[in-house]
């Protein structure tokens, strides 16, 4: 199941085409957002990687970063293969930084806004 259509408290829930899109969305941007998930992923832009090379390069301790792994897999975000014992990950769809680059970009400006107003704040 990519995503939890179910209301937390139990119980029918009634949903409306559009409030389904708006659903689906948001639980595909929480499967993301999070540090270590977007550092899975920028380190996936280099090109497919062990578990062990990630875990080496990103500083995770393995158990924490199977579950984020798990995470981005269910969401459709990964895709994994197995080696004899040995589980590669890559991106599933590269289209996936064509999300994650506007972002860069707004938090770019929104840095340099603050770094102005700062500069503005010691000069009186």
């Amino acid at each position: 199941m990519l995503f939890n259509l179910l209301p937390a408290g139990g119980g029918a829930w009634t949903m409306t085409g559009r409030e389904l899109v708006f659903k689906i969305k948001a639980d595909f941007l929480k499967s993301i957002a999070n540090p270590v998930r977007l550092a899975v992923l920028e380190r996936l832009k280099a090109g497919e990687a062990s578990v062990g090379r990630l875990v080496t390069d990103l500083g995770v301790e393995q158990s924490s970063l199977s579950k984020h792994l798990s995470v981005l897999r269910q969401a459709g975000v990964l895709s994994a293969r197995q080696e004899k014992s040995t589980v590669y990950y890559s991106v599933r769809d590269r289209d996936i930084y064509k999300i994650l680059r506007p972002i860069s970009e707004m938090l770019r400006k929104k840095l340099s806004e603050s770094r102005d107003v700062l500069a503005h704040l010691g000069r009186d």
